[in-house]
């Protein structure tokens, strides 16, 4: 395809684990939620930014609101949207988040790609998160995970040239396709392919092994650098 028809996106949806005042109330004794893999992808927001600032980005958004507040990555309707300290809530006040926090964001998102493609562009949309290297007692076997539909040519096309430039780059990362999660599970990469032909638009999630971010600094940089450079050469 050619680059002047295609536009890049890069998105965030759990850059940080703030709350909105009006709701603190129901996270008292949450700290140690807010500040874990439950409250936000720790590291994923220095990742983004990253790509954010590549020459290739054509348009980034993020949101740093805590998923424990609503999940920005989930549909309307999951019955996960709301977490334990907000699922409780009256259901004016669990209205009011989705108005003022889930609905925002995604429709700037989504606005964006509609836009795009009003025009004639194609769009890959990468979204960027980081997952906990151990959960409920399993350890994670993986660095970086490409999760895409199989059933969607350019997804899976980008996919395994981006593993291609990575492992050209540096050989010792880990790289699993649709790990530790599926690529065609509820999300918002999922609704928007439903909304968007393959032609016009391809979604990919990007998971990393938050190992990265909480060990040397050094380490993380360079994964960090890896990730973007090869980006850049997939595309």
């Amino acid at each position: 395809m050619s680059l002047d028809k295609r536009k890049v996106l890069f998105t965030c949806e759990h850059g940080g684990n703030e709350i909105p005042q009006e709701f603190n109330a129901a996270f008292d004794g949450a700290e140690g939620a807010l500040t874990s893999h439950r409250g936000y992808d720790l590291g994923a927001l220095d990742l983004f930014q990253k790509f954010a600032n590549a020459p290739y980005a054509d348009k980034a958004f993020y949101s740093t609101t805590s998923r424990l507040l609503v999940e920005l990555n989930r549909s309307r309707h999951h019955p996960r949207l709301f977490s334990e300290f907000t699922q409780p809530l009256q259901e004016e006040e669990k209205r009011q988040i989705i108005t003022q926090h889930y609905l925002p964001y995604r429709q700037k998102v989504e606005e964006q790609i509609h836009d795009w493609i009003q025009e004639g562009y194609q769009v890959l949309h990468i979204s960027v998160h980081s997952f906990t290297p151990v959960l409920d007692g399993e350890k994670r076997k993986a660095d970086i995970g490409l999760l895409y539909n199989p059933g969607r040519e350019r997804e899976q096309l980008f996919a395994s040239k981006w593993r291609q430039e990575i492992s050209r780059l540096d050989g010792d990362y880990k790289i699993r396709y649709n790990y530790p999660y599926k690529g065609t599970a509820d999300g918002f990469v999922t609704l928007l392919r439903r909304k968007h032909t393959p032609e016009e638009y391809a979604g990919l999630e990007l998971e990393v092994n938050q190992k990265f971010a909480l060990g040397s600094p050094e380490d993380w940089l360079v994964l960090q650098n890896v990730l973007v450079s090869s980006c850049g050469k997939a595309l």
